[in-house]
């Protein structure tokens, strides 16, 4: 399989992004629940993607909903995300309603907010989980799926990574320089979104394919 998949994903997960985030949350956390936050949020952002990427296309037909159609809809929800990271917000980020004393219960309640929200909605939200599952159709062999499965791996370390390396890469990029990669992984997602789409309009327009290749 081809690394688009991962680069994909690398561009909507986006850990360096979530770095703010993660400090905000794990603000009056010990080095031990830091470090179980840490190992909670990237295990439960792989096992996502991996459950995705398995079981995915096996919900859509329990639903009735075609791949086309989701590429259509999921390569819309891409391009939001695109435009949103454009504007240097997280791809999935929502808006944060938890003041300073729902932070300090948070931080008495150990590594729970690992998965909520840091994992998801933040990290793995719908854009994720609909690119995942447009892939794993594309994976017509085992070996492809689990290649698929191996990038949320990939994912989950390149999370941990960051998260591990939380202070000091907020303090050498500064917000600055985390909003310059943002808008950059933006810019790559949106390509990316609008090609997701194309192939979704083709399948359910046919007409659309030949006329682009006439």
């Amino acid at each position: 399989m081809e690394f688009k998949p991962l680069i994909t994903l690398l561009a909507i997960v986006n850990p360096p992004a979530i770095i703010p985030f993660f400090i905000h949350y794990t603000q009056g956390f010990s080095t031990l629940q830091r470090r179980r936050t840490i190992g909670v949020a990237s295990f439960t952002a792989f096992c996502v993607i991996a459950a995705c990427a398995l079981l995915g296309i096996r919900i859509l037909e329990f639903f009735g909903i075609s791949l086309a159609s989701f590429q259509v809809g999921g390569g819309m929800l891409l391009l939001t995300s695109a435009l949103n990271m454009l504007n240097a917000k997280p791809a999935e980020a929502k808006p944060a309603t938890n003041d300073l004393a729902e932070g300090a219960e948070k931080a008495a309640m150990g590594y729970s907010i690992a998965v909520v929200p840091l994992t998801i909605p933040l990290l793995t939200g719908p854009a994720t989980m609909s690119t995942v599952v447009i892939y794993a159709e594309r994976a017509h062999t085992v070996l492809q799926l689990a290649t698929l499965v191996g990038y949320g791996v990939v994912i989950g370390l390149v999370t941990a990574l960051s998260f591990a390396l939380a202070n000091p890469i907020a303090r050498i990029l500064g917000q600055t320089g985390i909003n310059v990669l943002t808008r950059l992984m933006g810019l790559i997602l949106a390509a990316l979104a609008v090609e997701v789409m194309a192939d979704g309009l083709g399948k359910l327009f046919p007409i659309l394919g030949r006329t682009v290749g006439g």
